[in-house]
């Protein structure tokens, strides 16, 4: 019988690459989807005929014990939130219910399904659990690079409903005995970011600028520092969390910096284009409480789990560039195709 693992939010990036790999490992993979009309569905596209979806919401607590009942899940991958941060300064109460609320809500359905009524009383053959913490958790950083013990300084309402998240899955694994774990995830990027992110933003800007559709880009705080990777390396880190013997939180990232600026130099650079010449400033696109510097100290994802990442941030940046070279390419070639009448 092949391992059956239940994703929330999988048509979003990491969902898509966590589906394909589950997939290579001979899962049997479900997609939570709130509808059918999920606008991003086409992210999962290549993979419906070997996908399975089942019905929920991670704001409607009755929905999620249904799923769970009925998909009888060995692992749970909670990835389904509100992932773009400067949203959560416009709608925190939304943010807040399906980032933090939202984590409890699929706890809860797991804790009903499986009977887990008394405390500490987890057997090991339970349902494991997989939340998707973040790094903007450390926010306003103790300590630099963060590890699994650094505190949690959050610098938005995203990183506080996170934290919220991260917290409550905690909580539930002492007092349940849950198997029940959170993945510190520093940024990850690839070519399928949603392109209100900065990196995908930076991408777009340049392969519409290098093709003549666009001729400048407007960027907020060029100084501040990520740790950046592949989205692909990060959802295997998530898979092999869930294979240990015993529960734990993981800082998973590259533990090398760049700033907003590197990631434009690198993307312009690719196509032969200064960077100075195309990008302006705005100061209403600087968050209302800056995170400055993220970086990640995951040596005991390196030593526990094995993890490494294959994809350097230089690579990272020219790959995301060439696939939108290719994709504005495809939208002239259809653009020139209606015009000429040949559709």
């Amino acid at each position: 019988m092949s391992k059956r693992a239940l994703i929330t939010g999988i048509t979003g990036q990491d969902g898509s690459y966590l589906a394909e790999h589950l997939l290579a490992q001979g899962y049997h993979v479900w997609g939570l989807m709130r509808g059918q009309a999920n606008p991003r569905k086409s992210r999962v596209s290549r993979l419906v005929s070997d996908l399975s979806f089942v019905d929920g919401d991670l704001m409607d607590q009755a929905s999620l014990v249904s799923a769970v009942d009925k998909v009888q899940p060995d692992e749970i991958y909670n990835l389904g939130a509100i992932s773009f941060v400067p949203m959560s300064w416009q709608q925190a109460e939304l943010v807040t219910e399906i980032n933090g609320m939202g984590v409890l809500r699929m706890l809860e359905a797991i804790r009903m399904v499986s009977g887990l009524n008394g405390s500490r009383s987890g057997d090991g053959s339970q349902i494991r659990f997989y939340q998707a913490s973040s790094s903007e958790m450390f926010g306003k950083v103790a300590e630099t690079p963060q590890c699994e013990t650094t505190i949690f300084r959050p610098r938005s309402p995203y990183g506080v409903a996170k934290t919220y998240g991260h917290f409550i899955t905690r909580n539930y694994r002492e007092s349940f005995g849950m198997y029940a774990v959170s993945g510190m995830l520093f940024n990850h990027e690839s070519p399928r970011r949603g392109a209100e992110f900065v990196t995908r933003k930076i991408s777009l800007a340049v392969a519409r600028i290098k093709l003549g559709y666009q001729d400048k880009m407007s960027l907020g705080n060029l100084d501040a520092v990520r740790d950046w990777g592949f989205a692909g390396d990060y959802v295997r880190a998530m898979h092999l969390m869930l294979q240990q013997d015993e529960p734990s939180d993981y800082v998973i990232g590259t533990g090398q910096m760049h700033s907003v600026r590197d990631a434009v130099r690198i993307a312009f650079e690719h196509v032969n284009l200064n960077w100075e010449d195309y990008v302006s400033i705005d100061p209403s696109l600087v968050r209302p409480a800056e995170v400055e510097i993220l970086c990640a100290d995951a040596e005991r994802a390196r030593t526990q789990l094995g993890w490494e990442p294959t994809v350097d941030f230089p690579e990272l940046m020219r790959m995301m560039v060439d696939s939108d070279l290719r994709q504005a390419s495809r939208e002239r070639e259809y653009g020139d195709l209606l015009l000429a009448g040949s559709w």
